[in-house]
């Protein structure tokens, strides 16, 4: 087969034409709207984020960010959901500490490896939960409850909304570190959960910061400690864990952007301008604010070293506790 010049110039011409097609799709990136799925049910914590987000970022990009809910197993369904999406900026994921640091080591065949299936776009906030007694066992601080458990071991119980979530994990945590011995109590749900607190099936519980502060406003609990390294500004008169006796403690639902591993990184670029730009809007600030939550933007750079920190810290809860997946 001969080669002419004119063949030769056609092809050189479309594979510089395909060559630059990335390139200008990146250009032009976003040209129609994004999918922001958030791997739990509606109307929780996490869907609350992931709605202003969405609404922030839709004003900032000049296209929709639609919110696409894909619960189950504990996150991982929705994690691995965009873990297999095209890496092209059309598929993002909302994901908590409950499921990229803590289920990462209750579910080992998942099907896909935190570390190295998402590009990070940044962190986005943070929320704490607080630990809650009923006032019939007396106690009114950490160090009460502490001793009132070493008093009677095994004889207090807790309530969590099942193996590997964040009140489940946070707890341990509490027992680990103050040595006691308190019978897990498990739920299907945070509801259910904290009903059984209220009722006095259970003495204790680490509640959502929603759930909890109208609890604590009607004085049906008795907050002990708030899980977040600072206290919350809409409970200031609750110590943190960490200085009512239990110095390093902090278990918080911490959210974070992600992509699928290979996205561009100028449409990374983009992405976390728009997050950033998102979390200084005075309307969603106040309203982040108002359910107690603290924003923490973060950039992707900072990401890996932040993962590899809390995944390992909750490795080894779940290790030394003895926790499995049920």
């Amino acid at each position: 087969m001969t080669i002419t010049r004119r063949l030769l110039g056609t092809g050189l011409a479309a594979l510089a034409a395909t060559r630059a097609a990335p390139a200008r799709a990146q250009a032009d990136y976003p040209s129609r709207p994004i999918t922001l799925v958030v791997s739990w049910a509606p109307g929780g914590s996490t869907d609350f984020v992931g709605r202003l987000l969405a609404q922030g970022m839709s004003r900032q990009l000049g296209q929709q960010v639609v919110v696409e809910n894909r619960a189950g197993a504990s996150g991982t369904i929705g994690h691995a959901s965009v873990a297999r999406a095209r890496p092209d900026g059309y598929t993002i994921l909302l994901g908590v500490n409950s499921t990229y640091a803590m289920a990462t080591h209750l579910f080992p065949n998942k099907g896909y490896d935190d570390a190295r299936a998402f590009a990070p776009i940044g962190r986005v906030a943070e929320t704490p939960i607080f630990l809650c007694t009923t006032p019939a066992t007396g106690a009114t601080t950490v160090a009460e409850l502490v001793a009132l458990a070493k008093r009677q071991p095994g004889k207090l119980s807790y309530a969590s909304s099942g193996a590997g979530s964040s009140a489940h994990l946070a707890t341990e945590l509490f027992l680990k570190m103050a040595d006691i011995d308190v019978l897990n109590v498990t739920y299907r749900g945070g509801a259910p959960a904290v009903q059984a607190m209220l009722s006095k099936e259970v003495q204790m519980a680490f509640v959502d910061a929603v759930t909890a502060l109208p609890l604590i406003a009607a004085k049906s609990v008795v907050p002990l400690g708030v899980s977040s390294l600072q206290r919350s500004p809409l409970a200031p008169e609750v110590p943190t864990i960490a200085e009512a006796g239990l110095p390093g403690f902090e278990c918080s639902s911490q959210f974070a952007l992600l992509a699928p591993a290979g996205t561009p990184e100028p449409v990374i670029r983009k992405l976390n301008a728009a997050m950033l730009a998102t979390l200084k809007d005075p309307d969603i600030l106040s309203r982040l604010n108002a359910a107690a939550n603290a924003v923490t933007p973060g950039t992707p750079e900072e990401f890996p070293a932040y993962l590899a920190t809390e995944s390992g810290k909750w490795g080894e809860v779940i290790r030394t506790r003895g926790i499995t997946a049920e």
